[in-house]
């Protein structure tokens, strides 16, 4: 089985290299960039399998380069974040990123959220079934969706949300079950998690129907559901 590549995007050349050894030492292949412009520019040339992206670095910010590559790829993003940034962190997930950890952290610790991020990932393409609930239709093989057969273009995390709700369309699910279902009873994320990734799932689904109502909805005080 091919080494994953990892694209560790840091500013701090000690932290990178504590990092990257730990990663390799996991059987990873860790390509490093020290400023945003640079990140964008491996991400294009290496087609990494993950990213693990700083928030505060030089040139771009973590969450310019964040939306500049979702604009490009569906690759796992991990945000590397301090702990006064929680507003950092939910704008993040919004852009597309897929978890954060939060600094400081332990390269074992680091390892392991890769390690799941990227199996969720995998076993969202390796599951070779069709989903369609009303006007969505999801292929989990080809990672594809689309809504009134329109390309809906998802991060690897949207794509198992809304995977979920639409293999039992009408059931309300409350954030913890979504993030059980979603991503494992082991997953570390809390709850406005959920709810930021929603909230990009609505506004893509919205921009390819504007003018009919959004199926993904939300049920106040309980969760949220896909209309049947």
């Amino acid at each position: 089985m091919a080494r994953s590549t990892i694209l560790l995007v840091d500013d701090e050349p000690k932290v990178c290299e504590l990092i990257r050894a730990y990663l390799v030492k996991d059987g990873y292949d860790v390509i490093i960039a020290a400023d945003g412009r640079a990140a964008i520019e491996q991400t294009q040339r290496h087609k990494p399998d993950l990213i693990l992206l700083d928030l505060n670095l030089p040139e771009l910010d973590g969450l310019e380069v964040c939306r500049t590559i979702r604009k490009q790829s569906n690759v796992p993003i991990i945000m590397l974040t301090a702990r006064d940034e929680e507003t950092d962190k939910i704008v993040g997930l919004e852009l597309g990123a897929d978890d954060y950890v939060t600094k400081p952290f332990s390269p074992r610790e680091l390892a392991a959220r890769v390690s799941a991020v990227l199996r969720r990932y995998r076993e969202g393409l390796k599951q070779g079934e069709q989903t369609v609930a009303g006007d969505l239709r999801l292929d989990t093989e080809k990672h594809e969706a689309t809504y009134l057969g329109q390309p809906l273009s998802l991060t690897a995390a949207e794509f198992r949300l809304l995977s979920v709700l639409a293999r039992n369309p009408g059931r309300v699910y409350t954030r913890l079950q979504l993030m059980d279902s979603a991503f494992g009873e082991s997953y570390e994320g809390y709850e406005r998690t959920i709810d930021a990734h929603i909230k990009n799932i609505r506004q893509k689904i919205s921009k390819l129907a504007p003018e009919s109502a959004n199926p993904l909805v939300t049920v106040r005080g309980v969760g949220y559901k896909l209309e049947k």
